[in-house]
């Protein structure tokens, strides 16, 4: 049973008021992979492009969610984090359940940095991580539970938690403002939990 607490859960409960079906994984994966592309971090922009993916308009309580997920995922790309936080199932979840999230995540990801980085050249070793998303997005028809599929997940997440960041380093833009304001930090588990409530 999905722990109610958790930032998947929360999120993953008001996403599912909205026509078009994408879980939190995927909608951080094109978020953090239009980000990495360049596309900034203008909430506008990105309030546009999520209100298109999820079929709904972004006012209310999804408008907060999605806003708390920015900020979480700029903090994290202008930092000096060697590694990123993915939104996924907890532990608890079933192997089968966060293998088949971690590849909606990258799938996303995929999608969102192709669609922002146009035909723009690309590094050997971003391509090499790019090529490795896309191996990795087939992942969940791969591991079935098992303790030796257990360790290959985890050292798949970490890769995919360090993949971003080679390739915003690379194409990404950072706010002007970042290096004498930081991003305020951010707790996506309150920002969602907070506009899930406001629906019921």
């Amino acid at each position: 049973m999905p722990n109610p607490n958790s930032p998947y859960f929360a999120l993953a409960s008001l996403l599912g008021n909205c026509p078009n079906a994408i879980t939190p994984a995927e909608l951080q994966g094109v978020l953090l992979g239009r980000s990495c592309a360049g596309a900034g971090f203008a909430p506008e922009a990105w309030l546009a492009e999520a209100c298109e993916l999820l079929g709904a308009p972004a006012e209310g309580a999804l408008q907060q969610a999605l806003l708390g997920l920015q900020r979480m995922v700029q903090e994290e790309l202008i930092s000096t984090q060697l590694a990123l936080t993915l939104l996924l199932p907890e532990d608890e979840a079933p192997l089968s359940v966060r293998a088949q999230a971690l590849g909606q995540w990258c799938q996303g990801f995929l999608d969102g940095f192709g669609q922002t980085i146009g035909d723009q050249a690309l590094s050997l070793e971003a391509v090499d991580g790019l090529q490795d998303l896309t191996s990795i997005a087939q992942i969940g028809d791969q591991l079935e539970d098992s303790e030796d599929s257990e360790t290959d997940y985890m050292e798949v997440t970490e890769y995919v938690r360090v993949v971003p960041l080679l390739l915003f380093t690379e194409c990404g833009r950072v706010p002007a403002a970042a290096s004498s304001a930081p991003v305020p930090p951010v707790d996506i588990l309150q920002d969602a939990d907070a506009a899930s409530k406001t629906l019921h």
